[in-house]
């Protein structure tokens, strides 16, 4: 432990450091996702910030370590978002010029957000990498202070900060599973982890499509890129001061696909009533794709954050509804005869299912000219309640089809 950059004691000085400007947020136990995922789950709600992200315990654990000059020139930093966040703000609150470089995927709110805080933004280059290659040059230009996301001992002492809350106030907890971006957030949990329990298992969680940490682990080239719901983490480039603390203190790193990923933004909200962002909800994903990874354990989870676009999210929830068959297209083929639609409306209600769109189609496909296919989106308690619409309209001689995603 005294070789890597960061030790158990900077993590305890950060949390010194940043008490009572950051918030404790709540390590709660949750019987349901417990049930779900066959292990103890405890829930660490870093959503609950004031910026709804981790990322304000490291920056505000660097901003008050700055010099007098460093804070008078003021600082930059590069960011998808959240960082962005917690750098602006702090910044703010302490009357430190603040100047943020964010890529062009940014979401919409992220920008908004860091721009209400009072910060210069700049929007640059279509990767992290490239914004950070922007946020160095006007750090030179300008004479900045540059605060790095993740690659900088300061963050990830404040980082670490969140474990040592998760440790204290659940010390039952035997495996902490945490997002993986950059790498500041897991290495930090980990210096903290270990140093109060050494016997304590660390599992980071990746983007299938941003696996950096677990390909430079295993020794791989780093191959990465695609659209991800978790832009938070999706971050080509592994800090050297995180990837160090990783290859000594972490016991695995797992990827979770888009789907899995979806499904716990959407259990998070329906179960926990909160809300995550992508990475936010990585840590969830893991134990839904990896459950014999955890069986029995007893596994605190970090909720990174919550910036998600409310577009977005709708669109997460909606199409959660439609996987679990609670919102399901059914294709019927009906006569060309008038109370034909208020027949099948009759027939769903009377089963149990709610119509909310209707389409009819008379003029394209292979229906006869007496005839019409006639498309019904139905709310629907489940699967099996879906089954049970479609045999009730079977029985009274319709033709029914359950229509898929890619069904047109």
């Amino acid at each position: 432990m005294n070789e890597l950059p960061v030790s158990l004691a900077d993590v305890q000085e950060a949390a010194k450091r940043i008490a009572g400007a950051v918030v404790r947020t709540p390590c709660l136990k949750s019987d349901t996702l417990s049930r779900i995922v066959g292990a103890d789950i405890w829930v660490k709600f870093e959503n609950l910030q004031y910026t709804a992200s981790f990322k304000e315990r490291g920056a505000l654990n660097t901003l008050l370590q700055l010099t007098p000059d460093e804070r008078k020139r003021g600082v930059i930093a590069m960011s998808a978002g959240n960082h962005a966040q917690g750098v602006a703000y702090h910044a703010g609150r302490l009357g430190i010029p603040a100047t943020i470089v964010m890529p062009s995927f940014t979401p919409n709110v992220k920008v908004k957000h860091t721009r209400d805080y009072g910060a210069r933004i700049v929007l640059h280059g279509d990767t992290l990498a490239e914004a950070g290659a922007e946020a160095h040059r006007l750090a030179a230009a300008e004479h900045l202070a540059f605060v790095h996301p993740y690659d900088d001992p300061r963050i990830i002492a404040g980082q670490g900060t969140a474990a040592l809350e998760m440790l204290q106030d659940a010390p039952e907890i035997d495996t902490l599973v945490v997002p993986v971006g950059g790498g500041g957030l897991i290495s930090g949990c980990a210096v903290a982890a270990r140093g109060m329990r050494p016997d304590i298992r660390l599992i980071g969680v990746e983007a299938a499509g941003y696996a950096a940490m677990r390909q430079l682990l295993a020794g791989e080239p780093v191959t990465v890129g695609g659209d991800t719901i978790a832009e938070g983490i999706a971050v080509r480039d592994i800090g050297r001061a995180p990837l160090a603390i990783a290859h000594a203190l972490l016991d695995r790193v797992l990827a979770v696909d888009e789907v899995t990923i979806e499904r716990a933004i959407a259990l998070l909200l329906e179960i926990e009533k909160t809300v995550a962002e992508g990475a936010g909800a990585a840590g969830l994903a893991a134990l839904l794709a990896h459950p014999q990874v955890f069986a029995g354990r007893k596994v605190g989870l970090v909720v990174s954050g919550g910036n998600i676009d409310t577009r977005l999210l709708a669109s997460i929830l909606l199409r959660g509804l439609v996987r679990d068959g609670r919102i399901v297209r059914l294709r019927l083929t009906i006569s060309d005869l008038p109370g034909q639609l208020a027949r099948v409306a009759g027939l769903i209600g009377k089963a149990g299912g709610n119509i909310v769109d209707v389409q009819h189609q008379r003029l394209f496909g292979g229906v006869a000219a007496k005839s019409t296919e006639l498309d019904v989106t139905v709310e629907t308690r489940d699967r099996p309640h879906v089954r049970e619409l479609v045999a009730a309209l079977e029985s009274e001689g319709f033709k029914v089809r359950v229509l898929q995603d890619a069904d047109a």
